[in-house]
């Protein structure tokens, strides 16, 4: 079988599970990797067989997606063009984890792809969903990578599509202890709204990771890095909690290693609200903002000892045969009926 699996580039997550997945992958098949999205700082050691620019979004300095810059830095001709040379017909089955290009490649030209992604099953049965309704994000969530077959991941098994996270083996190898530092990893804040902030709390080491930073600065109790995954890892190992986004993997290792957690959801981010939900269900705090106005509530989470015990076992390679069994045996029948 010779599979092609697409990932999302934009945010780290997508590829970092992808660095678990395509071992699962190759034990089975060939596999082909494309990529589309360009805001990702997380690096695979395997072959790019195809690289797009893809329908990337770009995160603003005050808690959200940035709209205009989205707009002015994707180019709907070139996205077109992209699906247009798409080479989906090539393989026996596509892969997708919430990647645009191919899935409306498969969708284009009657090929049957598989989602494996955290928002293909965030509408799905059981799933904790906001109060809130945001059509644009709905509209996102179920469009922007539409596939034939929906499995993915979440906190819990909601339902039978749904999987536990996918835990990087360097993060289960990790040695977990307890320093006196808090981990921050806040993409979509400016460095100076970080600062500001968490700089009023005295008498707490903050290891902020930051998009923004060239190089290592401190200003006052707060330390700031350039992103870099080793020491990001180091520094989640050895935390007493980690305040960050609600996207899915970050909150998703926090919980894995023990870490008490507070999230803070994106801004015209709607598959963060999900997660929101889904966390604040668990006993997860949540922050709407990070403002000043919210130091107290900071400070609570600071002082409390609430972590959420969670077990997520290491199931990839089951996860990958099943799919790839399923799809098969579905493939089979449909043959069958034809004849």
């Amino acid at each position: 079988m010779k599979i092609l699996y697409a990932i999302q580039g934009t945010g780290n997550g997508h590829l970092s599970r992808a660095k678990e997945v395509i071992p699962a992958l190759l034990n089975r098949a060939q596999v082909d990797i494309l990529i589309s999205g360009t805001q990702a700082e997380v690096v695979l050691d395997y072959t790019i067989n195809y690289k797009y620019k893809g329908l990337s979004f770009y995160f603003g300095k005050n808690g959200g997606i940035d709209f205009i810059k989205t707009l002015k830095n994707n180019n709907i001709f070139r996205v077109f063009s992209e699906i247009k040379k798409c080479p989906v017909k090539n393989y026996d089955l596509v892969i997708n984890d919430f990647e645009p290009i191919s899935a409306w490649a498969c969708k284009l030209r009657g090929v049957k792809s598989i989602s494996l992604s955290h928002q293909s099953i965030l509408y799905s049965k059981n799933v904790p969903k906001p109060s809130h309704k945001d059509l644009i994000g709905r509209f996102i969530i179920k469009f922007y990578a539409k596939c034939t077959y929906n499995y993915g991941f979440h906190f819990e098994k909601y339902n039978n599509k749904v999987y536990t996270p996918i835990i990087r083996n360097n993060i289960r190898l990790l040695k977990r202890t307890e320093k006196d530092h808090f981990t921050v990893y806040l993409p979509a804040y400016s460095d100076k709204r970080i600062i500001d902030v968490l700089s009023k709390i005295k008498g707490i080491k903050w290891n902020v990771f930051s998009k923004e930073a060239k190089e290592y600065y401190q200003k006052k109790n707060v330390f700031v890095k350039p992103i870099d995954s080793k020491k990001f890892e180091k520094s989640l190992a050895s935390c007493r909690g980690i305040l960050c986004g609600a996207g899915f993997e970050s909150p998703a290792e926090a919980i894995f290693l023990k870490k008490k957690l507070l999230v803070i959801p994106m801004k015209n981010q709607y598959e963060q609200h999900f997660n929101a939900k889904a966390l604040e269900e668990l006993g997860v705090p949540i922050l709407k903002s990070l403002k000043k106005k919210h130091i107290s509530k900071i400070k609570s989470w600071i002082e409390s000892d609430k972590k959420v015990e969670l077990d997520f076992p290491n199931e990839t390679q089951h996860i990958v045969d099943y799919i790839l069994y399923e799809f098969i045996k579905k493939t089979t029948i449909s043959e069958l009926q034809a004849i």
